[in-house]
């Protein structure tokens, strides 16, 4: 099992920026692939960015694409969602997801989730 803890949500007017950090419990940090995942109020689970295991390859959906950016460290076992010009509409509870690095891009079903953290954008 991977353990994965999400942080850094919270309420933010527009325009603002937030950090979002998922924290994974495996030294093995490095072979997975790492996704962010955000689900609204009567939506379903959207995907939102992806990482190689190595940091080299990055993956964003056109909504977010320019506006966040997904990065990691894996000397501390992190991924971050580095999220800049938020916008109302970004209003949802984001999920971090680990899988075993073995395609790219990565595909959505991902083993291994956080327990989402809140980001409330206010108009």
């Amino acid at each position: 099992q991977v353990q994965l803890v999400e942080s850094g949500g919270g309420l933010v007017q527009a325009g603002g920026s937030l950090r979002l950090s998922c924290t994974a419990s495996r030294s093995t940090f490095s072979y997975y692939d790492m996704g962010w995942f955000r689900q609204a109020p009567g939506k379903e689970r959207e995907y939102v960015a992806a990482i190689r295991g190595t940091g080299g390859m990055t993956y964003y959906v056109d909504a977010v694409k320019g506006r966040f950016t997904i990065s990691r460290d894996n000397a501390k076992n992190t991924v971050y969602l580095q999220m800049n010009s938020l916008k109302p509409e970004d209003t949802a509870v984001y999920y971090c997801a680990a899988r075993w690095g073995s395609t790219w891009p990565p595909p959505s079903s991902y083993p291994y989730w956080g327990q989402g953290t809140q980001v409330t954008i206010s108009s």
